[in-house]
């Protein structure tokens, strides 16, 4: 992988990760035209998707922070403790998809772009029902909420939103299109489930690097053809295109403008499906 190659994915997965548009499908998109091979991916994955989890640590760090400290300097049960058992709710789903069919979910990937088509439509899908769903139930949310972060996310609505992000890890299906649409959907308030949906991740996209890691040294799959430049500049531009794109896809959130998306993410997918 050239550096060149790899600046364009890096910024095309720093950029998909937080827009509703999957990163996963873009990805594929992407090394199918730059005619990367799959021996390249598994590595220089690894590092961009780390990459995106830095992002998101770097944007959220005030939340996240908050989330640690009402956790761990008290013994009583607060709103930050509540928040964290939420956050852990939604990620028994995909803690049961990543333990017990990984490889059945590995095997989708690389199979094309014909399923990256369809399950981009299936993301526009998603995405428009909840834009019209948000139209006849409007919300009224003051940017001076009293109410404390997370309020309207109960452990079930947690849970549903977690059976969301299990089933977004095919290809094409957009993660953050997926759990914020879901959320939506159950009633959670615009602001509460953008900044969910991306806490929520940050702990399932480390313990599956780490697994592929563990995966690597045990198979001695490690890919020399990679290059440090190339594994550098991948890392850099999924690392500053994913800081802005979690801003954005934030206020966007707020703005309930995911309309826009499913328009985007229907082309695409029509695209795909005409390329495959």
């Amino acid at each position: 992988m050239s550096w060149l190659e790899a600046l364009i994915l890096g910024i095309v997965q720093g950029l998909t990760e937080f827009l509703p548009v999957s990163s996963s499908g873009h990805l594929e998109i992407g090394q199918a035209l730059l005619g990367s091979t799959s021996s390249d991916n598994l590595t220089f994955a690894i590092l961009v998707h780390v990459a995106t989890v830095c992002s998101t640590l770097v944007v959220l760090w005030q939340e996240v922070a908050w989330i640690l400290k009402g956790c761990f300097t008290t013994t009583k049960w607060n709103n930050e403790k509540d928040y964290a058992a939420k956050i852990l709710v939604s990620m028994i789903p995909i803690f049961i998809v990543g333990m017990f069919f990984k490889d059945q979910v590995e095997a989708f990937f690389g199979s094309g772009l014909t399923l990256v088509g369809i399950c981009l439509l299936v993301t526009a899908l998603l995405l428009a029902v909840s834009y019209f769903y948000g139209l006849k139930h409007q919300e009224t949310e003051s940017s001076e909420d009293s109410e404390p972060a997370g309020a309207s996310i109960t452990y079930l609505k947690a849970f549903v939103v977690g059976i969301a992000q299990s089933i977004a890890v095919l290809p094409g299906l957009s993660r953050s299109g997926s759990t914020i649409a879901t959320g939506l959907l159950c009633g959670v308030k615009k602001k509460d489930i953008a900044q969910f949906s991306f806490i929520m991740v940050i702990i399932p996209i480390l313990g599956e690097a780490l697994l592929d890691a563990l995966k690597i040294v045990k198979t001695g799959s490690l890919d020399t053809n990679l290059g440090f430049v190339p594994a550098i500049v991948g890392f850099v531009a999924a690392f500053l295109t994913g800081c802005f794109a979690c801003k954005f896809m934030i206020n966007i959130v707020k703005r309930g403008k995911l309309i826009y998306f499913a328009i985007y993410c229907l082309i695409v997918g029509i695209l795909a499906i005409c390329l495959a």
